[in-house]
């Protein structure tokens, strides 16, 4: 922290909390684990070697670079990227807080690779949980010396426990809720917050072609019609480079005046390919037949493993009370805005880039050691991001538009198309999953989750098999997360496969917590009632966290009493909840309405309570919440990426929907702070939004869904089955 102008260096930062696990090959997982978050990432094509996401973890002497004074204002350069969770606002609301001054003495801006030595990636709804106390830390220190008179000079940032900060008092003076989201009346002008706004001088547009398949499948140019190309007005440069090769997929670079021209050359140019290989979607589901491993022998990964003879459980033969099977397919995380960059270098021989990227750090390491260039000569400028859930850690156009302006020696801007973002990029990979358990008196004796992914920190999107094949020896904690029940459930057995699947999988909103918890939600349900429980009650008779215990009877009490159906329609209620990161809790009720006529279900109201613990900004942490809510939803009735022959067969949000307003139900957010260190909240909610769904669907017309989403047809087919059509 500076009261005067002058800039910090660039650091670095190495580490992180990543990999993990249950034997003692420390220096494999030293390597493996150095990446943390995304684990091991890097730009994949022409057999190099990996570039490891640096994830240092933030201390108050790191902050002292994210606020400054200079001529009566402050500087808020933000340490964390803005992608609509709106952590802008948020730290800037606790810096005011902290510094004791009004909200239009502090200008807030996003950081570069310039601006402030290395931060981790925006990523693991850590933004609020790791970096709103050493910033309150921070101003506090920058405040007092004001108030003693230092107007000059380079501070020392002095670690202050919570409960002496101002910003996160109950009483805390907060500024006025009229204040404007940060930038968001720049959002509504349409001024150039976005990587796809920045306009340089001289700039072009590019694109990279790739055959219509998987990056799985080696594929190449056979055949350019270059001569066609070249003849399209605003025809720049057809570039062939090794670097545009995106994991097996030979990339060839366009380049042209206008982006209409793009079309027109890529036309033109009428492109072969040659691809090695080929697959459908039934090879994918063979991959995943779980019963089939599991006729094996166990499977090669336990996040949990409680031998059942030490707890007095006879076996694990059954019978089972429950015996659950469901199935996730994969989705896409469908940001609105698709990924963009623009690369310019200088007459020095420097590159600077604009991007939105969840990492800028990164982006810039992978840049300089794929192009070679010292990092010291790679600039890149973090930008707001229109959605990104995961899906933008990697550097995948960035590099694209390093590469085309090095070799036109212009300003290049590259935007993929939707059509790209869903071919190109990595997605949720699907997993199936089994829980069997046992009752014993009302309790649960025992409780055997089996389930099988494809990997998410450890995504194929960027890691070659061979090296794949090396962090399967540590597991994934990505798949794993929020595989082990939040409740006592005697005996326990939880355990996966992971498999490399020919489309490719990696981090998504909430990781494997999502479709882990909505199959355990699913089981618990199913517990309950072979158990004559209330679902409510049965959850807190084993509940083991008192804050878990406090969010389900908010939930239970907000909610109120269930409302009759009118005329045909079936009505339900379902409950969920659960623990994300082991730190952030959530519970939540949902009703839905189901129309014998058609089978469609709609989801009427849903109620959550939430335990982020000390809330910043309510409004934000209840956006993010109602945000959750949406994409449980989605994931139960909505939500499916098709796979297409030897590719994702979705060009559009035509092919893979999300959910629409009018699907959106009414929603009632609590919020609980008891006072306890902030947490996360950007995806908290994700276990226990549609375990709560598809609950609910069972209450209404006792259909137990063993795939999702659920479509009409299934329910159908159920009602027509089960006589209550």
């Amino acid at each position: 922290m500076r009261p005067d102008r002058s800039r910090s260096a660039r650091g670095g930062g190495g580490g992180g909390d990543g990999g993990g696990g249950r034997d003692g090959r420390r220096g494999r997982r030293a390597f493996l684990g150095a990446a943390g978050g995304l684990a091991v990432a890097f730009a994949a094509g022409c057999g190099a070697l990996p570039v490891i996401p640096k994830r240092p973890t933030p201390s108050a002497a790191d902050a002292a670079a994210w606020i400054r004074f200079a001529g009566g204002r402050y500087t808020l350069t933000l340490p964390r990227v803005e992608m609509g969770q709106n952590v802008l606002t948020a730290m800037k609301r606790i810096a005011c807080d902290e510094l004791g001054v009004p909200w239009d003495r502090v200008d807030a801006r996003l950081h570069g690779t310039r601006a402030l030595p290395r931060v981790k990636a925006s990523v693991g709804s850590d933004s609020i949980r790791e970096f709103a106390i050493p910033l309150a830390q921070a101003c506090a220190t920058l405040r007092d010396a004001l108030e003693a008179g230092h107007a000059a000079g380079v501070l020392a940032v002095r670690p202050r426990p919570m409960a002496e900060l101002r910003a996160f008092e109950r009483t805390a003076p907060r500024s006025p809720r009229s204040q404007p989201i940060e930038q968001g009346p720049a959002i509504v002008r349409g001024e150039a917050l976005y990587a796809a706004d920045v306009r340089r001088p001289g700039q072009r547009f590019g694109r990279v072609l790739r055959a219509p398949v998987s990056p799985e499948l080696a594929s190449r140019a056979v055949f350019l019609d270059e001569a066609a190309a070249r003849s399209v007005p605003g025809f720049v440069a057809l570039v062939r480079d090794p670097l545009l090769t995106q994991g097996r997929s030979e990339g060839v670079g366009i380049v042209a005046t206008t982006p209409g021209a793009l079309e027109r050359i890529a036309a033109a140019l009428a492109p072969r390919w040659s691809v090695d290989g080929s697959f459908e979607s039934d090879d994918v589901v063979r991959a995943l037949d779980l019963d089939a491993r599991l006729a094996r022998g166990a499977l090669a990964h336990q996040p949990r493993l409680e031998p059942w003879h030490t707890t007095g459980v006879p076996d694990r033969t059954g019978p089972w009370d429950v015996d659950l099977h469901l199935d996730v397919p994969p989705a896409a995380h469908a940001p609105i805005e698709p990924r963009a960059a623009v690369a310019h270098w200088t007459a020095e021989g420097e590159l600077h880039a604009w991007v939105g990227n969840q990492d800028v750090f990164y982006v810039a390491d992978v840049i300089a050691a794929r192009l070679g260039l010292d990092a010291s000569r790679v600039h890149v400028q973090g930008m707001r991001v229109g959605g990104a859930f995961g899906g933008k850690t990697i550097a995948t156009v960035e590099l694209e538009a390093a590469v085309l302006a090095r070799a036109t020696g212009s300003a290049v801007k590259v935007q993929w198309t939707r059509s790209q973002e869903f071919a190109c990029g990595f997605h949720r990979p699907p997993s199936r999953h089994r829980i069997r358990a046992r009752l014993k008196d009302g309790r649960i004796e025992a409780w055997w989750h089996a389930f099988a992914s494809s990997h998410i920190l450890f995504t194929n999107a960027v890691l070659p098999a061979w090296l794949q094949r090396l962090t399967d020896v540590i597991g994934d904690d990505g798949v794993a997360r929020g595989a082990v029940p939040p409740y006592r459930t005697g005996a326990t057995r939880v355990e996966f496969d992971l498999v490399r699947l020919p489309i490719l999988g990696g981090p998504w909103r909430g990781l494997g917590a999502g479709p882990n918890a909505l199959a355990i939600e699913s089981a618990m349900d199913a517990l309950a009632r072979a158990a004559g429980a209330d679902p409510v009650a049965f959850r807190l008779a084993h509940v083991e966290s008192p804050r878990l215990a406090r969010v389900l009877r908010r939930a239970r009490e907000s909610a109120g009493g269930r409302s009759s159906a009118t005329g045909p329609q079936r009505t339900g209620r379902g409950v969920a909840c659960g623990i994300y990161k082991g730190g952030s809790f959530a519970a939540v009720i949902a009703d839905v309405d189901v129309d014998p006529s058609d089978g469609t279900v709609r989801v009427r109201r849903m109620t959550c309570a939430h335990d982020c613990g000390r809330v910043v900004d309510a409004d934000q942490v209840r956006a993010q919440c109602e945000g959750n809510l949406v994409w449980g939803l989605g994931m139960v009735l909505v939500e499916s990426l098709p796979i297409g022959a030897s590719s994702i067969g979705a060009a559009s949000f035509a092919d893979s929907p999300i959910p629409r307003m009018g699907e959106v139900p009414a929603m009632r957010i609590e919020l609980v702070d008891d006072g306890d260190a902030p947490t996360g909240a950007g995806e908290t909610a994700v276990v226990a939004a549609a375990g709560a769904v598809a609950n609910a669907i069972f209450d209404a017309i006792g259909y137990r869904p063993q795939r999702v989403p659920v479509r009409p047809a299934d329910v159908l087919a159920h009602l027509r089955a089960s006589g209550r059509a």
